[in-house]
């Protein structure tokens, strides 16, 4: 796939990585539209592409409501007749410890988390399919190949749609629609300072939502599947090695990881 010409969907757009996104998209001559719950936001994300791209447009949807997003769906490609590529990066944190986590707190992170990229792919890909062109690109997060302390039902979310995405990947294999997914690590968006989550338990360098965009923006023209973002944390911690080490030696990683955990806590 070719940014450039492509008229691809950003969800989460805005705010960090999707808000960073949609204009660097527009830049390289992508029809642009971005879709969020804010719709003030969305309209000053809109204004930094609608310079280079004329035919960009904001779709003001809340997507922890399915309906909503299998309407979503509907009115893109009414829009503009078709969506090439779909950027499902729209996601809510939910750092609760495990034993103070609710069920409806883990049924609100999977529905904006995963059943809401679900729903919009499955939305789309039938017109994706019928011109045997296409691209999905599915930002889940460092959480969903490693787990987080604290984060348990986003971790479960995000392991969720790591593993749809492989799903996707081998399925679609011959049929033109490509799959992507993107792992981001530690990037300075809002997702960590949100009302309803505990404060994080210490401080981590982080990498711009820019420059995380521009990563994303190069792997939708790449030829692979999985991308870490950043490839090497801010220290000199490499994403990929970590994953492997974490399924090379579970147990000892998950008892680290516990053990550190345990050693921050403060009730």
């Amino acid at each position: 796939m070719q940014i450039s010409g492509s008229r691809i969907l950003v969800t989460g757009a805005s705010s960090g990585i999707g808000a960073a996104l949609a204009p660097v998209l527009a830049e390289r001559g992508a029809i642009v539209g971005v879709v969020a719950r804010r719709a003030d936001r969305l309209a000053d994300v809109l204004a930094q592409c609608t310079p280079h791209s004329p035919e960009s447009r904001a779709f003001a949807v809340d997507l922890g409501d399915l309906a909503a997003t299998r309407r979503l769906a509907v009115d893109a490609v009414e829009a503009w007749g078709g969506v090439d590529i779909l950027v499902n990066n729209a996601g809510i944190p939910k750092r609760v410890r495990f034993d103070r986590l609710t069920m409806p707190e883990v049924e609100e992170t999977m529905r904006v988390n995963f059943l809401s990229p679900a729903e919009l792919t499955i939305a789309l890909l039938p017109q994706m399919l019928e011109r045997k062109a296409g691209m999905v690109v599915n930002v889940s997060s460092m959480g969903g190949r490693v787990a987080i302390a604290n984060e348990s039902a986003y971790n479960a979310s995000k392991f969720a749609l790591a593993g749809w995405s492989e799903g996707m990947r081998i399925d679609l294999e011959g049929t033109g629609v490509e799959v992507k997914l993107v792992l981001p690590g530690p990037i300075d968006t809002e997702i960590w300072d949100q009302p309803g989550n505990a404060p994080t338990p210490f401080e981590v360098e982080k990498v711009s939502a820019h420059d995380c965009a521009v990563e994303i923006a190069d792997a939708i023209e790449d030829g692979g599947f999985e991308y870490f973002t950043p490839q090497v944390f801010p220290g000199g911690l490499d994403a990929k090695e970590m994953v492997i080490g974490k399924t090379q030696h579970c147990d000892q990683y998950l008892a680290g990881m516990a053990a550190f955990a345990a050693s921050l806590r403060k009730d």
